[in-house]
């Protein structure tokens, strides 16, 4: 190998150095995961039903949950898991009708909220506006959704609100009502989850190396 050849060889290998400490240093900024861990002690999910004489409000138990969120790409990894047989709303009589003839939750035990994507910035610590897609599944229909999320990240622990709303009989559940009782077709949900923050890295060895 003459002299020229040499040059040209170690520069080229020095193309590929830098090459890989620029993938390494891109790689180490994106590969961190958050991971947001549902404390369905410190959760809550609340339902609102409307009705020509007063407004019916219960409440449903968390399971478990948890996300992986990677904040650089918005994927949401993860499954929320609400408990669909400790819906109630303090009325016996109301609530085993609900059970039996609506949500018929013997059968469909859970109801679940699967996210995909994030839309909007999320703060690494603070509040934040954001969209979140997945899929919604309740008494055995899956459905795609976007819910408005508030956010708030601290150090350890995570905060989020969320209300929509669910067109139970557009979905193929019964309306309760009867002839004296008329209530919405409609169900208002709000969400309150809380939980710790951790992070995962990628696996070193997905880093590609120039060829």
């Amino acid at each position: 190998m003459n002299q020229s050849h040499r040059v040209i060889f170690s520069n080229i290998f020095r193309s590929k150095l830098v090459f890989a400490a620029v993938v390494a240093v891109a790689t180490a900024s994106t590969a961190q995961d958050t991971v947001l861990q549902l404390d369905p002690a410190q959760s809550s999910v609340k339902f609102t039903l409307g009705d020509v004489l007063h407004t019916v409000r219960g409440t449903f138990q968390l399971k478990k949950g948890t996300m992986q969120f990677n904040p650089a790409t918005g994927k949401v990894a993860g499954e929320i898991v609400v408990d669909a047989k400790s819906g109630e709303s303090g009325s016996g009589m109301r609530d085993r009708k609900m059970h039996r003839e609506i949500l018929e939750s013997e059968r469909y035990s859970e109801i679940t909220f699967r996210p995909s994507r994030v839309e909007g910035k999320v703060a690494p610590q603070g509040k934040s506006t954001v969209q979140v897609r997945g899929i919604f599944s309740i008494h055995g229909t899956s459905r795609e959704i976007a819910v408005p999320a508030e956010v708030d990240i601290g150090a350890d622990r995570w905060t989020s609100t969320v209300h929509f709303t669910v067109p139970y009989v557009k979905w193929g559940m019964k309306n309760p009502s009867t002839l004296f009782l008329r209530v919405n077709d409609t169900v208002q949900i709000d969400v309150v989850a809380s939980g710790s923050v951790g992070q995962r890295f990628a696996d070193p060895r997905s880093v590609v190396s120039p060829q």
